[in-house]
């Protein structure tokens, strides 16, 4: 059990979190272990308006014309599953994915899958990026050949070329399946006060746990002329990254990245940022503070 130090590990800090689904919940835990949240939610799911690719896909998993399915994120297999029995029922979707190869991403889609009773030929294990799946596929070529072989991919909300092309490179034929995407909360109020924070210094750690809140972040940062005021204030903060796909999206945007939990999990980012806060800060900090005296 953690004491009661441990929990109060920010200390007063300032925190921002850029969660939309779960915001209540992270601004409780950031509440718990000591924190000062802001939350400006920095995203919002949008169903495509239309849905053709995956509707055709649907078809062709009813005629048997794929091999193997890719699912990446658990809301994208539920969104496709409901896209599907527009035209297809339940059972026949179900029925159909039972019958070929399914490699999972992550826990999410893997609870979905059994939730349905779904057979997982393989899962990519953690940190759950791309990296992975093809790691995993290539350590059981037997098992899931790729050569020649018809192969969707169940997108989540921006296209990973990586992940596409690394299967088309080991001779599989790809099919991407957009689902939905992600755009900009209808009230970006909270972002750009949250933009405004941090160009002002009032912030002390920031949280990312998905790419797209970077790019939104810099997005309306851009749209409000403070991209390089962001740049010159985040190196005197804290900037914690959820996993690996969100760090190396952050490192594109030349962020650095202070700190990555030991598991790509909401709760472990809280409570192992907030546990290394004081210390990560203090190094941050001191060659500009000593500067100024």
């Amino acid at each position: 059990m953690e004491d009661t130090n441990s929990r109060r590990g920010f200390d007063g800090l300032r925190v921002l979190t850029l969660e939309s689904r779960r915001a209540p919940e992270m601004a409780k835990l950031i509440t718990s272990y000591g924190g000062k949240p802001m939350v400006a939610p920095a995203m919002r799911e949008i169903p495509l308006e239309s849905n053709t690719a995956a509707l055709e896909f649907g078809r062709k998993l009813l005629e048997g014309r794929f091999d193997a399915v890719i699912f990446l994120t658990g809301v994208g297999t539920r969104a496709l599953s409901r896209v599907v029995e527009t035209i297809y029922s339940h059972d026949e979707f179900l029925g159909a994915l039972r019958k070929i190869h399914i490699i999972a991403r992550g826990p999410k889609p893997m609870a979905v899958l059994k939730e349905w009773e779904v057979p997982i030929t393989l899962a990519a294990p953690e940190p759950n990026t791309w990296h992975e799946i093809l790691r995993v596929l290539d350590e059981n070529t037997q098992a899931v050949p790729l050569q020649g072989r018809r192969v969707a991919v169940q997108e989540y909300g921006v296209s990973n070329p990586d992940l596409l092309s690394g299967l088309a490179e080991r001779g599989a034929q790809v099919t991407s399946v957009p689902v939905y995407e992600w755009g900009l909360p209808e009230d970006i109020g909270p972002l750009r006060a949250a933009v405004e924070a941090i160009a002002n210094r009032e912030i002390d750690v920031i949280l990312f746990t998905t790419a797209m809140q970077v790019n939104h972040l810099m997005q309306i940062a851009a749209e409000m002329n403070e991209e390089e005021a962001l740049r010159l204030a985040l190196p005197r903060m804290l900037v914690a990254s959820v996993g690996p796909t969100t760090s190396e999206r952050l490192r594109e945007y030349e962020i650095p990245v202070d700190i990555e939990p030991s598991h790509p999990k909401m709760g472990y980012l809280v409570s192992e940022t907030a546990q290394q806060s004081a210390a990560i800060l203090r190094r941050k900090r001191a060659p500009a503070d000593e500067s100024r005296s």
